[in-house]
């Protein structure tokens, strides 16, 4: 589409899932090579067949984000292999599973608070000095609009949104001005976790709750991932140089409570 980013290296994390690939490939259309990051490396192949398609240059990397080691991993990977990050779309996430608050699991409510919350840290951690290093650039972290918003049944999956939005804000004064840091915050946008969640809430009945979601909203729909991933990337271009610190929801006007 555009060259904005010729000559540039992403990191995506994610990179498997609807809007990691879609952001993958969107970087790719514009000149970025791209670093595809996610926990099964198999998973991969087709953000790789997407990206050279849109003929860009695909790294993969198989990675836990909630092991350091693997984070450094993963920086280092690419340091290696390019000489320098200048966009990080530190997206790795997981919806959970819907309980109510006295009961859900110990251990399901730490696995999301590891992957959604820890994860995005680790990742700001070893990514922002490597773009520093480069001479400056963006990171976008995913938040929700569950980070704005009360997440009755999804306990876990908002406190970890609403924390990634506090860690944005405060990144962005930390970092600033090498690395600026924002967030997006989708609604529902038609992914695999969208289809898990509207599972939980119906299994007997999904489409049900997905026709229920789409119709609540202004716009009568979800997101496509490319949406999403226009944004991102325009967070991480040249066009957004004086936005730092900002959440952007992306949900078609349907989060009343901003």
């Amino acid at each position: 589409m555009t060259d904005r980013f010729d000559g540039m290296v992403a990191i995506v994390t994610g990179a498997a899932g609807g809007i990691g690939r879609a952001t993958c490939v969107r970087f790719a259309e514009d000149g970025a090579t791209v670093v595809a990051v996610d926990l099964a490396g198999s998973d991969l192949d087709e953000t790789v067949a997407a990206v050279s398609n849109a003929g860009g240059q695909c790294l993969t990397v198989e990675a836990d984000v909630t092991q350091e080691a693997d984070v450094a991993r993963y920086v280092a990977e690419t340091i290696a292999a390019y000489g320098r990050v200048d966009a990080f779309f530190n997206n790795a996430g997981i919806e959970g599973v819907r309980a109510a608050l006295t009961d859900l699991d110990e251990d399901d409510f730490d696995k999301v608070i590891a992957v959604n919350l820890k994860g995005v840290w680790l990742g700001m951690k070893h990514v922002a000095p490597a773009i520093a290093q480069s001479g400056g650039g963006a990171i976008v972290n995913t938040a929700s609009i569950a980070g704005l918003s009360p997440t009755p049944g999804i306990i876990a999956y908002g406190a970890s949104k609403h924390a990634v939005v506090g860690m944005t804000k405060s990144a962005a004064q930390e970092l600033a001005p090498a690395v600026r840091v924002n967030a997006v915050c989708p609604g529902p946008v038609e992914t695999r976790m969208m289809r898990s969640l509207e599972r939980q809430f119906d299994p007997d009945n999904p489409e049900a709750v997905h026709d229920m979601f789409a119709q609540a909203n202004p716009l009568g729909r979800y997101a496509e991932p490319e949406e999403v991933a226009a944004l991102v990337t325009w967070l991480c271009s040249d066009d957004s140089r004086y936005i730092n610190g900002a959440m952007h929801t992306i949900d078609g006007g349907g989060n009343r409570t901003r």
